[in-house]
């Protein structure tokens, strides 16, 4: 793959190449991409959806929508400082306008965008949506799908979700938020379509990331980027962009960090034994006068918290170099921080998130909870959508339509567009409004 292809800035529509001389260095495309997605309604909608705690009652655990700012922060971070080397490397870039901010451009418009599918309460909102579809009710609807619909439902995923949102056509408005092909290419982790289900142990086959009602949008990106094939039988499958390993280490050192502290915060972990883990990952580059001279607990764990991300910020930056090469012809195979000479360390504070956080008695109880809302809605909204399209509706499913918004309301298309549309109707929703619906289709109006 080559750097310039892969700085595309094109988007939907574009009847004519948009050159990087002659973008305005006040407003550059790449910066535009950030805008677009700041300002959407899906976007929005991440400041009531989970990142850690469910319906969390305290005002300092992280959302997806704070959750998204940081990782954008930490991937404008690590997008420049790469972008400073490559272009060293590579000088003929620079001859064509391109710059090192332009590269912290565009990972922090895909990092800002890298959870903008993701449905409500978390982790658990998608495995809802997904077993509906293979154990419940939904499997009903097996018989109207082919092999590769039925699996985008039964292994419903947030990436190929925020890909449909970030370009999807709408009356008068095509092509979506029409991003640059540059950051929607950093935008997709897995550049794959749901089958075959992980045919292989590549980074870039752990998931899939786009549906079937996508691939015309997601093969012009990938064309236009020159993103190099990998071959899946007669199945779609690329490389990934090279940035898109800046976007998934800005997530994986937030999430490991970040994450972390809400635990601390919470209470969920204890402070010295908190403390003793970032320690271990930071004990060589300690102020040690300056962090004893620190009294407050959230002053301690804010400076080890920004001594760590910084540490792997550079760690990941370095990564990227040394392997710039492999990554480029798409034999890179890994997370930039699985070869991290901090891994023990990072997979130590991992292991205590998930005991003491991810598995603690709250994040449980209203997981089970947000399964259930989520399970009740998708299955009275598909019913709705799959009957009124067979001519059987009952006066229920009629009421249930009239109540989605217009977007999903539609009964023209396939049995698959329906079905789709129910479950990303379900994934838009924040946590405060699945609830709000299932206590109205429940029978609760207050």
């Amino acid at each position: 793959m080559r750097w310039a292809s892969l700085l595309s800035l094109k988007r939907f529509g574009d009847l004519e190449k948009r050159v990087r001389k002659e973008q305005d260095e006040s407003r550059l495309g790449f910066e535009v991409d950030y805008d677009r997605v700041i300002f959407s309604s899906a976007f929005r909608s991440l400041q009531d959806k989970t990142q850690v705690i469910p319906l969390s009652n305290t005002d300092f655990v992280h959302t997806r929508l704070t959750h998204s700012l940081e990782v954008s922060v930490v991937g404008r971070s690590l997008g420049r400082i790469s972008g400073q080397k490559i272009i060293s490397k590579h000088p003929e870039l620079y001859e064509l306008g391109h710059r090192p901010n332009d590269f912290g451009a565009i990972v922090a418009a895909a990092a800002l965008a890298h959870d903008i599918g993701n449905p409500p309460f978390g982790h658990s909102g998608e495995k809802a949506i997904g077993d509906f579809f293979e154990h419940g009710t939904g499997k009903d609807f097996a018989k109207y799908l082919d092999e590769a619909e039925y699996q985008d439902l039964v292994s419903f995923e947030g990436n190929a979700n925020g890909f449909r949102l970030l370009t999807g056509n709408r009356p008068g408005v095509p092509g979506g938020l029409r991003l640059s092909y540059a950051t929607l290419g950093a935008f997709m982790k897995y550049p794959k379509e749901s089958i075959p289900v992980k045919p292989s142990r590549h980074i870039a086959d752990k998931k899939y990331g786009f549906f079937q009602s996508e691939i015309a949008a997601f093969e012009d990106v990938a064309h236009e980027l020159e993103l190099q094939e990998r071959h899946h039988g007669k199945k779609r499958a690329y490389a990934r962009h090279p940035l898109t390993y800046l976007v998934e280490a800005a997530d994986d050192i937030c999430y490991t960090i970040i994450d972390f502290e809400d635990g601390i915060n919470l209470g969920l972990i204890p402070e010295d034994y908190a403390l003793e883990y970032l320690i271990r990952l930071v004990k060589d580059k300690i102020n040690t006068k300056k962090f004893n001279g620190l009294t407050l607990m959230q002053d301690r764990l804010s400076y080890l918290r920004a001594l760590a991300i910084s540490t792997l910020i550079g760690e990941a930056v370095n990564i990227f170099g040394t392997h710039e090469d492999e990554i480029l012809d798409g034999t890179f195979n890994t997370g930039l921080l699985d070869r991290s000479h901090y891994q023990a360390q990072i997979d130590d504070i991992i292991k205590l998130s998930i005991d003491k956080i991810y598995r603690s008695q709250e994040v449980l109880e209203k997981e089970m909870a947000g399964y259930k809302i989520l399970t009740d809605i998708l299955e009275a909204s598909s019913t709705a959508l799959i009957n009124t399209k067979n001519g059987n509706s009952s006066n229920y499913d009629r009421l249930m339509l009239q109540s989605l918004p217009e977007e999903f309301r539609t009964t023209e298309g396939s049995y698959y567009e329906l079905l789709l549309n129910a479950s990303c109707y379900v994934a838009s929703l924040s946590d405060g409004m699945a609830v709000h619906i299932h206590n109205k289709i429940s029978g609760k109006l207050l």
